[in-house]
């Protein structure tokens, strides 16, 4: 079966799913984009994403195409007619078509939507959280926004590639202090030795992620402590647990750091139990 993908309008087979060679998001990452769970044919914290999109797309000025609710039709539209069980649905707006100019375009520029849905392999994505993946740590030389989901992720797409190539799952970025921020596509955890959850505080620094938005629900009703703060290096690599949170992976335990084994270099429990926990508290729509 073909897939079939959202553009502008058309739902169009995924061949001929085009946007304009001067479609702003193309030309210069003007854009902001969504990652949504799609679990048993239906979406996963929609309204938690539809709130961070809005709020992307505030802090660029670019406004909304549709309203919400019609949005939602779309998303859960492109994931019915791609038969999608469980996988993703990815969003994406851009300022729009223009003549090419840094400045923003005329008033009146209609942004661009694309929408794509795909299913994930799960019994692999259950062996991954089985087994735990390593993560390697680079230093973060991203914008100082990257709590807009901004569509310009070069500094992302370097880092991923760096730990593929270091036999890793994952990169970690680390600030001039030392400190994790956050992964290239995920939010960085670690349980501490005498049981305490560590992440870093939602601030520009990091996306404030919908998962990791949810974890925090499973952990307050699981009676964890939490301490939203930077964590360095040396105290992830001391740390009983470690692991990673994101739409696609929902909770990933990590066994390696940078070559180092995590506690016994095994998942841990925690990490077990949050993952198992998590869909009873999100938003299945």
């Amino acid at each position: 079966m073909s897939r079939i993908a959202y553009v502008n309008g058309r739902y169009l087979p995924l061949r001929d799913a085009t946007v304009n060679v001067e479609d702003r998001g193309y030309q210069f990452s003007d854009g902001v984009y969504e990652v949504c769970e799609v679990r048993g044919g239906r979406l996963v914290d929609e309204r938690r994403h539809m709130e961070r999109l809005a709020r992307s797309l505030g802090e660029l000025r670019i406004p909304m195409p549709m309203s919400g609710k019609a949005l939602g039709v779309v998303l859960r539209e492109v994931a019915r007619r791609n038969r999608v069980d469980w996988g993703i649905v990815y969003l994406q707006i851009t300022r729009g078509v223009s003549r090419r100019d840094h400045a923003f375009p005329p008033p009146g520029t209609r942004p661009s939507i694309v929408v794509t849905a795909r299913n994930l392999d799960l019994a692999a994505a259950e062996k991954l959280a089985a087994d735990g993946i390593a993560v390697v740590t680079v230093p973060d030389n991203r914008w100082e926004r990257v709590d807009i989901k901004s569509v310009s992720l070069l500094p992302n797409v370097l880092a991923k590639q760096a730990a593929r190539e270091q036999g890793a799952r994952e990169a970690w970025f680390v600030d001039e202090d030392g400190k994790v921020t956050e992964g290239s596509s995920s939010n960085a955890w670690i349980v501490t030795r005498d049981g305490k959850l560590v992440t870093r505080q939602a601030d520009q620094a990091i996306l404030k992620g919908i998962t990791r938005t949810v974890v925090l629900d499973v952990m307050k009703a699981q009676g964890l402590e939490l301490e939203e703060r930077a964590f360095t290096v040396g105290e992830a690599q001391e740390a009983r647990e470690a692991f990673i949170t994101s739409a696609s992976q929902i909770v990933i335990p990590v066994v390696r750091l940078d070559g180092r084994p995590i506690g016994n270099g095994a998942p841990g429990l925690i990490a077990g139990a949050l993952r198992r926990d998590f869909h009873r508290y999100a938003e299945v729509g």
